[in-house]
């Protein structure tokens, strides 16, 4: 183990802006010192590409569709180069920067320019002796960076959703069995028609991308309190981005940024210019998904390279990708398109195919002219303001030193006429299903004070707190009543019971099968010792826990004895739960079916009957152990991927990971194609605003370089559940 350093200057190499001054904290923290805005900026890139060079270029190169040209020439690696193409997520770059206001742009080229400069002084790195010389960063990178965080698994994860209503309608699925796991309510499909689809496969299989150096971005919690409910008088805000936490190094940048103007400090990510949560001295904020719907499919009726409007037929445009490879003959791929998007198909060959397009997927000026508002906001409303600005979809809780608290949703989130909510397929030639524009941030989800004195979001439904309902597809609901009923005793709040709060195991969902399966046990297994062990479980995932293991097993059995018939085959349940995000994303839509004792899916057994076998097949093959002892992984390198020997310290030996699906610490492994993958908080933050201080603690450390003490200095703090104090 290094022996960390007090604190440090940051020697900066070659020219600087006047007065730039760099160091790290005892945590290696990067502190920004400057004159002006864009000289911050300048020395964040400058950081950022010192502290996280691999990181960066890994990712540029990731987005660009480039590893079989400058990595490893591989058929994986063409398929994912296929991938990124396909999303061309530096479309219309030109345009969007000459969109974005003079101080934007001055403000985005200050990064660029400090990235290069740290680029030159980083002269020893793993990505430069794997790719060679690193590309000057540019604008358009940042434009890549900014679209590539928010779809990936966020934006994405509604497609795969409305991909996969598609192919289960083409299993023979039935439509009342459809409309007890999707959002089908009043919704028209024509299932003879979407059986027509033709659905080539994946560009990608899913688990393929994610043995990339892609973090898998999922659920996340976050909330505000207002000084009425707090120790302090003044309100606290909170955060923890759930996000993939066992690859190195984490998604985030942490620093503090100082100029006369103003201070601010948190977490931004590489290659984006500034900070996206954090706090000033005037305000804090915090971010989440939101699992808006800006993703929308279209059925088109194709031939000879044409798709049909009306009567009439119309030419796609081509767009020509030459994806150049090391070891192999150069490959061309070919993509059509039109206004709904990307065609998955080749419409020379006639038929009906799906068009699908990613509301933001155009835009990005809007958002960076925001962002760079974020730390100059002076209070709640202000920053309510600029936070809806943010095209990709987020929810943002805010607190200021005026006592106030806010939420915002953000997005581009389509307009569509009355009766379609976007998760059906569209019919491409009816101009009924095009988008009539976008709403506007005041008509969606958002508050300002509330009645009640704080407010949480964890990926669930908010609808009602907008006139427009952009949601249609959230995820459960258990982590946001959990953390609203720990806010609403008469417990007053503060930096200790924020922590608490992030840590907890506790599990409404484990408490919503044991209403159902306790009497089950007393009446059938009343002599047997795994029976006892539930029936006394707290429902609590903490590292000791037998009882949350067993539930587990129960849980798994109890899935796939279920949801497993004529219609769902092994093999397709095997697929739905490997490479698909219903089962990890959406397991409320499942539970509101087994917990149903009407439900759909028990027709042959009854759910009594069905909750016993799934006990009686868990308990014949647990194994004792503790849910500490069974959900463990191992941090790995991103570029290395756990192929070094671990001792070389690249990567973590095996940590213990607490919590579940649905607590508010989530905890949740799942293995799929052979990778182990997690869902937890990335970082954790909270401010009260009475202090000048954030409170943190990072999934990992600042550097990508496994020889820093920083690389991997901050987990045993991260698994202990305490913060380090972030001070200007």
């Amino acid at each position: 183990m290094f022996k960390l350093p007090k604190s440090q200057t940051i020697r900066i190499r070659g020219p600087r802006p006047k007065n730039l001054r760099l160091t790290r904290d005892e945590h290696g923290v990067p502190h920004i010192h400057a004159n002006s805005i864009d000289d911050l900026n300048w020395g964040l890139g400058y950081c950022q590409a010192f502290d996280r060079s691999m990181q960066l270029q890994f990712m540029r190169i990731l987005g660009q569709g480039r590893l079989c040209e400058l990595l490893d020439d591989t058929e994986d690696n063409l398929n994912i180069d296929r991938f990124f193409r396909r999303m061309n997520w530096r479309r219309d770059a030109k345009k969007v920067i000459g969109q974005l206001e003079p101080d934007t742009l001055s403000w985005c080229q200050a990064l660029c320019d400090g990235i290069n400069a740290g680029f030159r002084a980083r002269r020893v790195s793993l990505m430069r002796l794997l790719s060679g010389e690193p590309e000057p960063w540019t604008v358009t990178d940042i434009i890549l960076i900014f679209r590539m965080t928010g779809y990936l698994t966020l934006a994405q994860t509604q497609a795969e959703s409305e991909r996969l209503f598609i192919e289960l309608v083409q299993n023979g699925v039935s439509d009342e069995k459809l409309s007890s796991l999707f959002p089908l309510e009043g919704q028209e499909y024509d299932r003879e028609l979407i059986q027509k689809v033709k659905l080539p496969e994946r560009i990608i299989p899913l688990e393929l991308l994610w043995q990339a150096a892609i973090p898998r971005m999922m659920a996340s919690n976050n909330w505000v309190v207002a000084g009425s409910r707090t120790k302090s008088g003044a309100a606290i805000m909170a955060n923890d981005p759930h996000l993939e936490v066992n690859r190195l190094p984490n998604v985030w940048y942490e620093a503090v940024l100082s100029c006369p103007d103003y201070q601010a400090m948190g977490y931004g990510m590489p290659g984006i210019p500034g900070l996206l949560i954090g706090r000033s001295y005037d305000v804090a904020w915090g971010a989440t998904y939101t699992f808006a719907d800006t993703v929308d499919s279209w059925i088109e009726e194709c031939k000879d390279g044409k798709y049909r409007r009306g009567k009439s037929w119309r030419k796609f445009e081509m767009r020509e990708e030459h994806i150049l490879r090391k070891k192999n003959l150069d490959h061309v791929e070919v993509f059509y398109e039109n206004p709904h998007g990307i065609l998955d198909g080749d419409p020379q060959e006639p038929g009906f195919y799906l068009s699908t397009l990613w509301s933001p997927a155009n835009y990005g000026a809007a958002g960076l002219n925001a962002a760079r508002q974020l730390v100059t906001a002076r209070n709640a409303e202000e920053m309510q303001h600029f936070s809806g600005q943010i095209e990709s979809a987020w929810n943002w809780v805010i607190a200021d030193r005026d006592n106030n608290i806010a939420y915002q949703m953000s997005g581009l989130c389509p307009k569509r006429n009355k009766g379609w909510n976007g998760f059906v397929p569209g019919l491409g030639w009816d101009k009924d299903y095009d988008w009539t524009g976008f709403y506007k941030p005041s008509e969606l989800p958002n508050v300002l004070n509330p009645e009640q004195g704080f407010f949480v979001t964890a990926n669930q439904d908010l609808n009602e707190f907008g006139t427009a309902s952009p949601i249609n597809m959230p995820m459960a609901d258990h982590r946001a009543r959990r953390i609203t009923q720990l806010l609403s005793d008469d417990k007053k709040q503060d930096i200790a019971s924020s922590r608490d709060i992030q840590m907890d195991t506790y599990s409404l969902q484990a408490e919503e099968y044991m209403a159902i399966l306790a009497p089950i046990l007393k009446e059938h297994f009343n002599d047997c010792l795994l029976a006892e062990i539930l029936l006394d479980w707290d429902k609590c995932y903490d590292r000791y826990s037998t009882g949350a293991a067993l539930f587990e097993a129960f849980y798994t059995e109890l899935r796939q004895l279920v949801f497993q018939d004529e219609q769902i085959s092994p093999e397709l349940s095997r697929h739905l739960r490997e490479q698909t995000c219903l089962f990890i994303d959406f397991y409320q839509n499942f539970d509101r079916c087994f917990l149903d004792s009407n439900s759909i899916w028990f027709k042959e057994k009854s759910q009594h009957q069905c909750f016993s076998d799934a006990f009686e097949k868990a308990k014949s093959g647990f194994v004792s152990i503790t849910w500490g002892e069974q959900n463990r992984f191992k941090f790995t390198n991103i570029l290395l991927q756990g192929k070094v020997p671990e001792y070389f310290g690249i990567d973590s030996g095996e940590v213990p990971m607490i919590g579940g699906r649905a607590t508010p610490h989530q905890g949740q492994l799942y293995e799929s194609a052979g990778r182990k993958t997690s869902f937890a908080a990335s970082v954790r933050i909270a401010a009260d605003m009475n202090e000048g201080m954030l409170h943190t603690r990072t999934a990992g450390g600042v550097s990508d370089n496994p020889f820093s003490p920083w690389y991997m200095s901050e987990i045993q703090g991260w698994l202990d559940g305490t913060y380090k104090k972030l001070k200007p």
